[in-house]
């Protein structure tokens, strides 16, 4: 077997994990993934097990080795990423006492907007808004009002990636990069906001928190002889403290300075930044502190529907595109690209809202919903797609300019994820938000960004920002049109007007239909 210093990097999505092994340079050797089931017991619920979890893990890092022909021996070091926030309680041999609570689960509604109701200064993370189901506290809260006899059984109370890091190193640690965004862990201002637990009657629950609370990339241990035996590898491989899966895929983009936003992009959209002043402001998440790099804060945005626009198009209503796709030997996707890209900009009068699944910021308005107005019969399917294609960008752009608002100044957007492989997009992002859009050689950004953190942990580099300069590499830059750009603001006002004009019409609406 080849004995190529290596780094690997465990990826967890909510579908599947991805395992992949990088040389120093941060060039990919091989990848491997595996899925694991999502249950769904009530509506709003999703779940997943620790045993599926960690059977697909097993599988994927030993199929990973023998793909590769690479020397277990030969890794120098090793970190992960996880869905955030998915909450997991155990007893105090670490034993497991439910299924996961995963981070789409919203099951804590009612516990949010109790916690909401609070007012307390730590919600400023909020943008001093609505508190998120997906949180910690709201869904510690649920399992005590819910679950009171295995809350009181529970010894400890933590997340995946919390129980990832066990269960490679045995030691049960918590990471900043999780903790400052979704379980309002300060720092700065002295860790845990004890009176915020207190109010919502979860002063008992930090008791149960892990008692160190790490930066990404700490050094937690070594992988322990059975974790190597169940994963194939060698004991001792030094194991870097992760984080959550859209985070570390900032270290894997190379945004760990003041100026660059992440993308993250898939089903959904992610942004990500980080500043040098704490920002605090409506319609936006942050800011967190050193949640990525130990004296920068971060902060947030998100769409919640994008990519699953685009497919939920794409499988429901473009039947005769398919069929036409296949004739020329395309894909449906290249015709699409192609017939919207010759469409004037603003799709012939046709504007699409991309709220099919609500708004989570600016606007954190669940209850909105996505619209299309100026339908005409003379509108095709590629005019349905630019304008879903507009309308995701214009999202972005609004995104970004709550972070111009809150004193942020964008100088460019690193992209990973689906959107990378559509040039009509990502030059659409470009023009619509006046930003470059720079387009790394590793598009999977959370699986080199766990691999970077495996390569601080084991001394390979200093810190992230070394590692990172060393092991992201862009391959592209998509500059913005100045002059499609004076042509998309007058769409992008009328965006922004659409949802003041009608999100009264359609709350009612909404709210009716449930």
């Amino acid at each position: 077997m080849k004995n190529t210093e290596c780094l690997l990097g465990i990826d967890m999505g909510t579908s599947s994990v991805k395992v992949g092994l990088f040389d120093l340079q941060g060039t990919p050797i091989a990848f491997a993934d595996e899925t694991y089931p999502l249950y769904t017991p009530k509506s709003g619920w999703a779940e997943q097990t620790v045993e599926e979890w960690w059977d697909a893990i097993c599988k994927a890092t030993r199929r990973l080795i023998d793909k590769s022909g690479v020397s277990p021996s030969a890794i120098m070091g090793m970190s992960v990423d996880t869905t955030c926030c998915t909450v997991m309680i155990a007893d105090k041999d670490m034993n497991i006492l439910r299924p996961a609570i995963m981070w789409m689960d919203v099951r804590a509604s009612r516990q949010a907007k109790e916690i909401t109701a609070t007012g307390d200064p730590a919600l400023k993370i909020n943008g001093y808004g609505n508190v998120s189901a997906e949180s910690m506290p709201a869904k510690a809260l649920w399992i005590k009002q819910n679950e009171p006899e295995l809350y009181d059984k529970a010894e400890h109370v933590f997340e995946c990636v919390d129980w990832l890091m066990h269960k490679l190193t045995g030691e049960l640690t918590a990471s900043i990069d999780t903790t400052a965004p979704r379980w309002y862990y300060d720092r700065p201002n002295g860790g845990w906001p004890v009176s915020f637990y207190e109010k919502i009657g979860l002063a008992d629950v930090l008791d149960k928190f892990p008692k160190e609370v790490l930066d990404l990339g700490t050094p937690v241990g070594g992988l322990t002889k059975k974790a190597a035996e169940d994963l194939g590898l060698v004991a001792g491989i030094p194991v870097g403290e992760g984080g959550a899966d859209a985070f570390v895929g900032m270290v894997g983009l190379n945004v760990v300075a003041p100026g660059r936003i992440a993308m993250i992009t898939g089903t959904s959209h992610l942004h990500l930044g980080l500043t040098e002043k704490e920002m605090h402001s409506e319609g936006m998440w942050g800011s967190y502190p050193d949640a990525v790099i130990r004296g920068l804060q971060m902060i947030e945005g998100g769409q919640t529907s994008t990519g699953a626009i685009v497919n939920w198009f794409k499988t429901n209503y473009c039947g005769n595109v398919e069929v036409e796709a296949k004739k020329q030997g395309k894909s449906i996707y290249d015709l699409l690209n192609e017939g919207a890209q010759n469409l004037p900009i603003g799709a012939d009068g046709l504007l699409a809202l991309d709220y099919f699944q609500g708004n989570r910021t600016p606007y954190a308005d669940p209850d909105v919903r996505g619209m299309f107005y100026g339908l005409s019969l003379a509108h095709t399917p590629y005019h349905l797609y630019r304008a879903i294609i507009e309308s995701i960008c214009y999202g972005t752009e609004a995104i970004m300019q709550t972070f111009r608002d809150g004193g942020m100044r964008p100088d460019g957007i690193y992209i990973s994820g689906g959107a990378v492989k559509s040039a009509f997009w990502t030059q659409t992002h470009a023009d619509v938000c006046n930003l470059p859009i720079f387009i790394p050689k590793v598009t999977e950004a959370p699986c080199l960004g766990s691999a970077i953190l495996g390569a601080v942990a084991c001394g390979a580099y200093p810190d992230i920002k070394t590692a990172a300069k060393n092991m992201v590499t862009i391959e592209d830059c998509v500059e913005p049109d100045a002059g499609r750009h004076e042509q998309y603001k007058f769409y992008y006002e009328k965006y922004k007007e659409a949802y003041q004009v009608s999100k009264g019409w359609m709350h009612e609406v909404t709210t009716h239909s449930l």
